[in-house]
């Protein structure tokens, strides 16, 4: 099995994101302890490089048999969408050449490539993936085999993102990236910006604040937070305890939503809030009542970022999964870009934002929905 491929599969098998074998050997030393079932040959250089942590115990399982294949063309994107993934990945690993754009795309989200998805579906991932020096026929190759999937590609742009809001309204994303040192964002309605910092303090952008804003600054500053969101005339934070805390002028309400720290918060409208957290939860809350017992979404991976705009909710997971829930229908549609989400915004027509590593995606539900299949 190709070195990339090993570590895909391993990462998909751990629930984590990890593009090289020193990203995975971090995520797994980041872990907990225990057993790790990986798919490789007991001599295999990554099965070895992850027993060498003594973190966990590694077991290994005989690779799933491959019938004999054709050669895939590498240069072709119809037969690379349709190929079994791992040779793909093998042809790319032994063969530098370029393709046109399309060996890069493939090694950028080759996590959720390797997954079993139809070719449809693949095409799309790769299309997400090109990048502005892609040639472009293999841009309008992919959007014709993409056009089967449950979502479209709307827009496209290479910049990184480390958090995502909406204007009041959720007319347009607003976005920020890593020189901004940002971690969560939210727009007040006379456009003020309240920005979270790495440190978990508030800073208000834009905009003077308000006596609330500077009240809840200074609570900060000794109780920093986790998670930040706003609607109306109320402040949402979330601490590394689990707890929500909703902030107006008429006093602090709260509520132990989360068994550990809280990730991820969104306010839809004045007294509705959404929060996910490490425990691999999203859960309702209106201040000043109880909270539901019930969660609005479980996984066993860690919520990475929230975003609601009406009866629309997005999430992105710890392992690389995002998830657009119709919260009037239960209907959930799902897009695995490949690289780490960072942060999801949905605007109000719909469109559903993701913040990667380096890039910025735009999708728009086509009203297609498949079950995500398991790892291949």
């Amino acid at each position: 099995m190709s070195r990339y491929a090993a570590v895909w599969q391993v990462a998909n098998r751990l629930g984590v994101v990890a593009g090289t074998p020193g990203e995975l050997l971090s995520a797994v030393l980041a872990g907990p302890p225990g057993t790790l079932r990986i798919p490789l040959a007991p001599d295999d250089d990554l099965a070895r490089s992850l027993r060498g942590l003594g973190h966990v115990d590694v077991v290994t399982e005989p690779p799933p048999a491959r019938p004999p294949a054709a050669p895939v063309d590498p240069g072709d994107p119809a037969a690379v969408c349709a190929a079994d993934p791992l040779r793909v990945t093998e042809a790319y690993e032994t063969d530098p050449d370029p393709r046109g754009g399309l060996r890069a795309a493939w090694l950028r989200a080759g996590q959720s490539l390797v997954r079993d998805q139809d070719p449809a579906d693949r095409a799309l991932v790769l299309l997400a993936a090109l990048d502005g020096t892609a040639e472009p026929r293999l841009r309008a190759a992919l959007a014709e085999r993409a056009a089967a999937a449950a979502w479209n590609l709307v827009g496209s742009s290479r910049r990184r993102c480390t958090a995502l809001t909406t204007t009041p309204g959720g007319r347009r994303a607003v976005a920020a990236g890593p020189a901004e040192r940002v971690t969560a964002l939210a727009c007040l309605p006379d456009g003020t910006r309240l920005v979270l910092d790495e440190r978990g303090r508030l800073h208000p952008r834009g905009g003077p604040g308000t006596r609330l804003t500077a009240a809840v600054a200074a609570t900060l500053d000794s109780h920093p937070a986790t998670a930040l969101a706003a609607a109306g005339d109320t402040v949402l934070t979330g601490d590394r305890m689990g707890t929500v805390h909703a902030f107006s002028l008429r006093g602090v309400r709260q509520a132990a939503l989360h068994s550990g720290r809280v990730t991820a918060l969104t306010a839809p409208a004045p007294g509705s809030a959404y929060s996910g957290g490490t425990d691999g939860t999203v859960r309702a809350w209106r201040p000043g009542r109880a909270p539901g017992r019930t969660p609005v979404a479980r996984r066993p991976h860690p919520v990475t970022a929230l975003h609601a705009t009406g009866r629309l909710l997005a999430v992105a997971w710890a392992d690389g999964l995002a998830e657009l829930h119709r919260l009037d229908t239960g209907e959930v549609t799902a897009f695995r870009p490949g690289p780490r989400i960072r942060a999801v915004a949905v605007t109000a027509d719909g469109t559903l934002v993701l913040g990667l590593e380096e890039t910025l995606l735009h999708l728009a539900y086509a009203g297609r929905t498949r079950p995500e299949r398991s790892c291949g």
